[in-house]
């Protein structure tokens, strides 16, 4: 029996609280200035996990799209928002992480044929108000490394949830091949480049070997295998506006773990946030909705669809 929308919302929803911990791991637990082995860690051995579970690899066209998704969703995100994480502080990555709402209302415009509303560009306008408020107050200095790597990860994972919709999934391919196929490339791209940019791994103690393994495990083969499993029941909009729960829950972890304070500013702004994030997930209407539920359909029966998202229709 198929899970409801709601259900659906719920499950994909755990995966940007999940997030939400990465920054108090990776300051408090791992090994300083590693960006790019602490995405290797990441990655890989999650990636590894899911293909031994699922036991699928790609075929045809899909090596080549496995390999993109995998570059854009975890190979070149991972090691830019653990830079952004070293080189500035977390406020401020989240908010110029909060921006992904918007990018992806603007690349579902150019890549999916999806005519922004002006109910997602305020809705989006409204999140990263929201985060803002809850974030900036103690966001200190700006990086102008940190920045920019801050914001090309955004890009980088607005652009691969955008694609990961438009493409789908192979017949009779479910999330957690797909999910294990990007882990995997993303991290055999990240293992030449953390040896050859950063050398050696560092020597782990418990701690850095404990929150390794919550990043691979939950934080990464869970996280990510319920995010793609979204991306192909929900809108790419309506997934990615659950990203704001991610710096919320960052902001929650901070003050129950970290002893930061959450003042009435604070406050505001995670309501804001969050009714935003409420608001994002309304089913869009018309050709958007049909053609999401006609490929999830034909996904399930392992019909011989495409998807062509740039035209009027499916076609068989």
């Amino acid at each position: 029996m198929a899970a409801t929308r709601p259900a659906v919302i719920a499950l994909t929803a755990l995966a940007p609280v999940s997030w939400g911990s990465t920054y108090a791991v990776t300051t408090e637990l791992l090994p300083p200035d590693r960006p790019l082995f602490t995405g290797l860690m990441r990655a890989l051995p999650a990636g590894l996990l899911l293909l031994a579970l699922a036991r699928v690899l790609p075929r045809g066209a899909w090596w080549g799209k496995a390999a993109v998704l995998g570059v854009l969703n975890i190979g070149a995100f991972f090691p830019l928002l653990f830079l952004a994480a070293y080189r500035m502080p977390g406020g401020m990555a989240a908010v110029v992480g909060s921006l992904g709402p918007l990018l992806v209302v603007g690349l579902s415009a150019l890549l999916l044929g999806q005519r922004p509303t002006t109910r997602s560009v305020l809705t989006g306008v409204v999140a990263a108000f929201g985060v803002s408020l809850v974030v900036l107050e103690a966001a200190g200095g700006l990086d102008p490394l940190g920045v920019l790597a801050a914001v090309a990860s955004t890009a980088s994972m607005s652009t691969g949830t955008v694609l990961a919709g438009r493409w789908g999934r192979p017949d009779g391919v479910g999330p957690l091949a797909l999910t294990a196929w990007q882990l995997t490339a993303g991290g055999l791209l990240l293992a030449p480049l953390a040896l050859l940019v950063e050398g050696a791994p560092p020597a782990l103690d418990g701690p850095a070997v404990g929150g390794y393994l919550y990043l691979a495990l939950a934080n990464t083969a869970l996280a990510y295998w319920l995010w793609f499993r979204g991306i192909g029941r929900l809108s790419a909009t309506q997934v990615t506006f659950l990203g704001p729960l991610s710096p919320l829950t960052a902001a929650v972890i901070g003050w129950a773990a970290l002893g930061e304070a959450l003042g009435p500013v604070q406050l505001v702004g995670m309501a804001l946030a969050f009714g935003a994030t409420l608001a994002g997930q309304r089913a869009p209407r018309g050709r958007t909705v049909a053609v999401a539920a006609s490929f999830d359909s034909a996904s399930r029966n392992d019909r011989k669809d495409s998807m062509d998202l740039m035209g009027p229709a499916l076609r068989r």
